[in-house]
């Protein structure tokens, strides 16, 4: 063999006893072999040697080429075999952590389950409402303070940011023949902003049309709702109340949470916390969709899925349904 290439072959396995991990052996294999290595610079210096010699140096540079790569090859598996095999395959892995659902989620899921078993139909609607499903549908007049901008998000004079989902019940109502059993879910807009009011939230509202319906109907689905979020121990009231679609009209109260009705802070010593407004829907409003109020009636609700979390989670401040801080979302897993 030519002394530089012995030499070459020497120096390499000197090194190569000298290597202690992968990360030295793929430097090793490129100081060699690699692209501006010492092997490929032998081959590029061919063409300068005369003739007679080019055949024989030729040959001995390439044996030696294929010796370095089969050793630096071995070298370089040998460390990853030792890395791989150093795994202990009986340690714990590392556990990778899940999502859940949003409490505002899980508390829609659970009341649209509710009212599905009872029969009830889904529907949804258009977060941006024209002025007649919003308003004047619902026998609320131009003079209304729920038309107010400090009320209400106007994109124009004639669209808003809907104020509730009572417009899913027009449209329902237009479209379809009693009886009718729905839910309205979805996200609603106010101008309001404080612990327990935020300007976007989310709210269910419920309409039964059909003949003969009544109050007491009403009250039982109601009841019914309360008892399957709040357990069967849970008093309600309904106190009479006015609202421009429903006649008569209600507010349901549930018994405090925090003093059992005994009267406290958090239920301003009355015993009671509000939880839902409703009633019968207003003549004025079945005879607006073409729907004869004298052979049918029904009822409505509407109930913010923001204060039914926060009476069930016993969370004081609704600011924290939407800060997105995981220490506050990880205790719903």
């Amino acid at each position: 063999m030519n002394p530089k290439l012995e030499a070459i072959w020497n120096n390499l396995n000197e090194e190569s006893s000298k290597i202690k991990n992968t990360k030295d052996a793929l430097t090793l294999k490129g100081k060699y072999i690699g692209k501006q290595g010492l092997v490929p610079s032998l081959l590029k210096a061919i063409k300068d040697l005369p003739i007679e010699e080019k055949k024989t140096f030729g040959k001995e540079v390439n044996q030696l080429k294929v010796k370095i790569q089969d050793k630096l090859f071995s070298l370089v598996e040998s460390f990853e075999n030792k890395s791989s095999s150093s795994i202990d395959l009986s340690m714990p892995g590392i556990q990778t952590k899940t999502g859940t659902l949003h409490p505002i989620s899980k508390t829609i899921q659970e009341v649209t389950h509710i009212f599905k078993k009872l029969g009830f139909a889904v529907e949804t609607g258009p977060e941006i409402e024209n002025d007649y499903y919003n308003f004047e549908a619902l026998n609320i007049p131009q003079h209304h303070p729920a038309r107010d901008t400090q009320d209400t998000f106007f994109i124009d004079q004639k669209h808003v940011l809907r104020t509730q989902t009572s417009g899913i019940q027009i449209r329902t109502m237009e479209n379809q023949k009693p009886p009718i059993r729905i839910i309205a879910p979805g996200k609603v807009f106010r101008v309001d902003h404080d612990v327990t009011h935020s300007p976007v939230f989310h709210q269910i509202e419920g309409l039964m049309v059909d003949k003969d319906i009544n109050f007491r109907h009403l009250k039982y689905i109601l009841r019914l709702l309360i008892h399957e979020l709040f357990g069967k121990e849970r008093a309600v009231r309904f106190r009479p109340s006015f609202f421009p679609f429903t006649e008569p009209s209600a507010e349901m109260d549930v018994e405090c949470f925090k003093c059992g009705g005994k009267g406290c802070r958090l239920c301003s010593n009355t015993g009671w916390i509000e939880i839902l407004g409703c009633g019968m829907v207003d003549p004025n409003v079945l005879t607006g969709v073409g729907i004869n109020p004298d052979e049918y009636s029904g009822w409505a609700f509407g109930v913010g899925i923001e204060r039914i979390a926060m009476l069930k989670y016993a969370i004081t401040d609704i600011r924290l349904f939407y800060e997105n801080d995981l220490r506050f979302l990880q205790q719903f897993q």
